[in-house]
């Protein structure tokens, strides 16, 4: 039922950036934070863990529930499908669309065993983790897990960027929302352990899949325009979701840097939600250590 965990110990570190990308999403500035001890998964939930939650709790996700979910456009042999959110046109609302569908009927995780979790809600997500016996991280936990140690890096590996050719991470390669080269390997998501790990042994921290945080979603800042988007993430239930996805590339989308965040409805799913799962200190006897 549990990944392995990595256990990190009591003590000082950091959140946010100050060198913010995106300004208006609260990513700055760089403070320091003091963070209890727990332990987080190596990986995102797969789809094998998932389908276990699944089988053992009878569990319908939001996505289940509304019976559609988003899905890019370019994974699509049809596109007579719900229209798109505003302002993102390459994706599409597939009836049937869900985690065993992940492109809707037809589709499945067959082969995709080991592949992240998709089409999660955040309350489909704090469900699995209340079965599990653990529960989502806080952005703070999640952060110092990226961070490594480091004060202040862009990414899990340092500030060395990725690019079109040559990438540590599962993002975008190519020109955005039309052509991607798929030069990491990977047209949407991929394994969950693909790539390197960082120096605490974390794979895919950035990339591959948006990860829900425990957070409600709040960018906190004294300007008109940070209280408004503070106002919608309230009234809307957003929570924060951190590391990107495999939809992800510096011309439109910079967000798989360490710093970056956003918010969404906690009903929300799409095929490039995901998550992994973090464990209080207190219960380390009773879950696999890394």
């Amino acid at each position: 039922m549990q990944a392995e965990a990595i256990w990190l110990p009591d003590a000082e570190s950091f959140i946010g950036t100050d060198r913010p990308v995106i300004p208006g999403d609260g990513e700055g500035p760089c403070r320091s934070t003091r963070v209890a001890a727990f332990g987080l998964d190596r990986v995102a939930v797969s789809n094998r863990r998932f389908a276990e939650f699944i089988a053992a709790t009878g569990h319908v996700t939001d996505a289940e529930r509304f019976g559609w979910s988003y899905v890019f456009h370019l994974l699509l042999r049809d596109a007579d499908r719900h229209p798109a959110p505003q302002g993102t046109p390459w994706w599409r609302g597939v009836e049937g669309a869900a985690w065993n569908a992940p492109e809707g009927p037809g589709s499945t995780i067959e082969g995709r065993e080991d592949f992240p979790a998709t089409h999660v809600s955040w309350n489909d997500a704090t469900a699995f983790a209340a079965w599990a016996g653990g529960r989502l991280p806080t952005e703070a936990e999640w952060e110092r897990a990226a961070r490594a140690g480091m004060r202040d890096p862009r990414y899990p590996w340092g500030d060395a960027e990725p690019d079109d050719t040559t990438t540590p991470c599962n993002i975008w390669q190519g020109r955005f929302p039309v052509v991607n080269t798929a030069a990491d390997g990977w047209l949407a998501t991929g394994p969950v352990d693909a790539f390197a790990a960082n120096a605490l042994g974390f794979y895919n921290l950035v990339g591959n899949v948006w990860e829900w945080c425990a957070d409600p979603f709040r960018v906190t800042e004294p300007t008109l325009a940070g209280r408004a988007r503070d106002a919608m993430a309230l009234a809307e239930n957003e929570r924060t979701q951190k590391g990107g996805s495999y939809l992800c590339h510096a011309s439109y989308c910079h967000r798989y840097r360490i710093a970056a965040r956003a918010g969404r409805s906690a009903d929300t799913s799409a095929g490039h939600s995901g998550f992994r799962m973090a464990w209080n200190a207190a219960d380390r006897a009773t879950t696999p250590a890394g």
